[in-house]
């Protein structure tokens, strides 16, 4: 039986198809997980697109009753009733043929009045559950206070914050909960916020509770995360913990910008802690970020050529201050075609090719230009490469009139050669986008002598 599909809020993204090998440009951001009214799915980024054409992104406490419905279900045998506890379709007990009775629809209608009695067995069956949160949006407040008495004071709640369909009903009653009963609820999750934020379904009801409880509750949960940030940071289901408390928390993303200080180059490479720093870096004021900016541009070289550390390097390309972006761009100076030809940081060398301005974007063209040793210009290198002719292809897009005219001088006449002595699939892929583009650019084959005679007379200096 599959859990109802669950509705999202996106991380952000922001920060970022061709079909290849490189990763993806975009952070592995998955969605951000928040509550909902139906489960959550498994979580995938940040955030965007334009990387898919290389590389897929990275992307129990029991309970006061004798009852825990999650250790129920696991250790139900095969020959148990599907649906959740075993003891479901047991005659002998009101409360579970109640429920039968309810998943067989014997009733033509049901209320939540209806299941008044019933509410925990209810909260922890799939049907059940989606009833009471669906009867939870247009209860009356003494309907809704039945059911949270039936939950909270009798000692079922955290099993149930920590169960596939209770945790859900435990979202409602924060989200519909007086002040008081969101003490209530807060009390039962103090000591155990940790374990519940390590939880796939425990987290959720963290997350709903951060959106729901006051400032100076807001602070208490800070407060018992606080010596565990790095684990939550690096945990599957802690790290939308962390990114919650980032957005909604203000008062309090010091505490967790004093963990990551010391931590950056670790953070950025690691699939859940590229997400946290660009939530950081998102939400967080520039004062704020600064000590981690500068930890980033001490490691940027490292970072570019790291499979999630390159999304936090585009992130600053894209979303940083001009000031921010210029540092990052500085540190690919002199480094660009062998930056270029790198897997994951051949994604940088894109994104920073567009967010330069005019004086950085022609310097690092003039690499591009730039012949080696030998006489032979990257150009002509990254031509043939199957990450670098991408970063040459964004080169022609973004370049000026002169620059422009000296890059297609160097490719042009080789696309021609090429043409007749490359047969691979891969290279022909590569050398038909080259060619696309130059012709939408107004420059064709019959171009390559005029071309040749006059690049001699393009300056090229910065």
């Amino acid at each position: 039986m599959s859990p109802p599909p669950v509705v999202m809020s996106s991380p952000p993204t922001s920060v970022f198809s061709r079909q290849q090998t490189r990763p993806l440009a975009s952070s592995p951001l998955r969605p951000q997980q928040t509550t909902a009214i139906t489960p959550l799915a498994t979580t995938t980024t940040t955030s965007a697109a334009s990387n898919s054409k290389r590389r897929p992104a990275p992307l129990n406490t029991s309970s006061a009753s004798s009852y825990n419905p999650q250790a129920a279900r696991r250790n139900q045998g095969p020959g148990a009733p599907k649906g959740g506890d075993p003891r479901e379709n047991t005659s002998s007990s009101n409360g579970n043929s109640f429920l039968t009775d309810f998943k067989n629809q014997k009733f033509k209608r049901f209320e939540l009045k209806d299941v008044f009695g019933h509410c925990v067995e209810f909260s922890s069956d799939q049907h059940g559950s989606r009833f009471i949160q669906q009867k939870f949006d247009v209860a009356t407040p003494e309907e809704r206070k039945i059911v949270f008495d039936e939950i909270v004071p009798s000692g079922h709640a955290l099993a149930l914050m920590r169960d596939v369909f209770g945790n859900y009903v435990i979202q409602k009653l924060f989200e519909y909960g007086t002040p008081h009963q969101r003490k209530m609820l807060c009390n039962v999750m103090d000591g155990n916020m940790l374990q519940l934020s390590l939880d796939m379904y425990g987290c959720r009801v963290v997350q709903k509770a951060i959106d729901c409880v006051t400032p100076a509750q807001q602070s208490a949960i800070v407060a018992e995360l606080s010596g565990h940030v790095l684990q939550c940071v690096k945990d599957a289901n802690g790290n939308h913990v962390i990114q919650k408390i980032l957005e909604r928390i203000v008062s309090e993303r010091m505490v967790l910008i004093n963990a990551f200080s010391g931590n950056v180059r670790n953070l950025a490479s690691h699939p859940y802690g590229c997400r946290v720093l660009q939530r950081c870096l998102e939400y967080a004021g520039q004062e704020q970020t600064m000590p981690l900016l500068e930890e980033l541009y001490r490691n940027a070289s490292a970072l570019m050529q790291d499979q999630f550390g390159n999304y936090v390097v585009q992130f600053v390309l894209e979303r940083g201050t001009p000031t921010n972006r210029d540092r990052m761009i500085d540190s690919l100076m002199g480094k660009f075609l062998l930056m270029a030809s790198h897997k994951f940081a051949s994604n940088v060398c894109e994104k920073a090719l567009v967010a330069a301005d005019p004086i950085r974007r022609r310097a690092l063209i003039e690499e591009i230009l730039a012949p080696n040793s030998s006489g032979v210009t990257a150009a002509s290198v990254m031509m043939c490469d199957q990450f670098a002719n991408y970063v040459l292809q964004k080169a022609i897009n973004v370049a000026d009139p002169d620059h422009l005219t000296a890059l297609v001088a160097i490719v042009l006449p080789q696309l021609v050669s090429m043409r007749r002595s490359t047969s691979t699939a891969s290279s022909n892929k590569q050398l038909a986008n080259i060619e696309r583009l130059l012709k939408e650019k107004g420059f064709g084959v019959a171009d390559v002598q005029s071309l040749a005679s006059n690049s001699a007379a393009v300056d090229t200096t910065p």
